[in-house]
């Protein structure tokens, strides 16, 4: 659990970076400019490092906040019997 937190926060703190950056100097409404962009720069972050990860090295998973995605158990999980 705490891998996969990690790694989807530390994209979204990056596209969030990215919002507060592209503020300087630009004449555009900051909510449509962070309602846009935010959400976008993570998505390109995670898909570029993720990408980089599974075909260049796994090391490039740091900059997702952990080197190894996180692991989920293979079997099917049972159900609590119902009353």
């Amino acid at each position: 659990m705490y891998v996969s937190l990690i790694r989807t926060g530390i994209p979204a703190l990056v596209g969030w970076l990215v919002v507060l950056a592209a503020r300087i100097g630009l004449d555009l409404d900051p909510a449509a400019l962070a309602g846009v962009l935010a959400p976008l720069a993570g998505f390109v972050y995670y898909s570029v490092f993720r990408f980089a990860e599974v075909h260049l090295s796994p090391g490039w998973g740091w900059l997702l906040g952990y080197a190894r995605p996180p692991q989920y158990p293979q079997d099917k999980a049972e159900l609590p019997p119902t009353r």
